[in-house]
């Protein structure tokens, strides 16, 4: 996952911009695609909106009915600045990547895990994965009360990062949400950006019944590698 910082304005968030923009050598993205800070700032533009092409991605628009009203309230100001909304602009490949979404996860996170866990030292309690998961197993009354490790059994069954079956669901999973889903319906459309409810209202976790799914967008961004930004467009009842 990558961080999804979110800030009360666009000037914010281009200030933050300017100082998350650095190399990280534990990330080779950044090595990648690395470029020199700058201040950012000085491309916000009070007037940018004017003839820029929003597309409207209505698959998103489903979190809560008052989120989806405030939603509605920012299209029309996105209007009201002289965006030119194209609605609906849905990402066409995102239904059919969601039905194997989670085997590239499961193998990062094996991998990933026991890569941080080496850098703890010879004397850290627990070195893999199988370790974590043996240490809630013997304490399984304070580490689970409410709900068990599921997860973890299912990405400890995963293989290697070489592995074909991983290899070829990563090359699936970028193909699916580039070139086959944000790309094209931005090139379909013609499109500066894509607008939707980064998600619902806060919600806090039932011990019983679990999280309450509201949906979000942030997904086809963070599989892509593109970027996604948050800005505050009202509340609801206090959230």
């Amino acid at each position: 996952d990558t961080a999804g910082p979110m800030t009360r304005t666009v000037e914010d968030a281009a200030l933050l911009l300017g100082v998350l923009a650095a190399t990280d050598p534990d990330d080779a993205v950044t090595r990648e695609h690395h470029r020199t800070p700058e201040d950012y700032t000085r491309a916000l533009d009070p007037k940018g909106l004017r003839g820029a092409r929003i597309g409207v991605a209505r698959q998103f628009f489903k979190p809560h009915p008052d989120a989806t009203s405030i939603s509605e309230s920012a299209l029309e100001i996105l209007k009201s600045c002289g965006a030119i909304l194209v609605d609906p602009a849905d990402i066409p490949s995102y239904d059919e990547w969601r039905q194997k979404r989670n085997l590239v996860l499961y193998c990062e996170f094996k991998a990933d895990l026991a890569a941080y866990l080496a850098r703890l030292g010879p004397s850290a309690p627990v070195k893999t994965l199988q370790d974590v998961i043996d240490f809630n197993e013997r304490n399984r009354d304070k580490e689970m009360p409410w709900f068990g490790q599921e997860l973890f059994l299912r990405a400890q069954e995963m293989g290697p990062l070489t592995d074909a079956a991983y290899l070829e669901t990563l090359e699936r999973n970028k193909r699916m949400m580039r070139k086959e889903g944000i790309d094209a319906v931005m090139d379909r459309h013609r499109l500066d950006a894509l607008v939707a409810p980064t998600t619902g209202p806060a919600h806090v976790t039932d011990l019983l019944y679990g999280d309450a799914d509201v949906g979000a967008c942030t997904t086809p961004a963070a599989v892509a590698g593109y970027p996604h930004i948050t800005v505050p467009a009202g509340n609801v009842s206090g959230l």
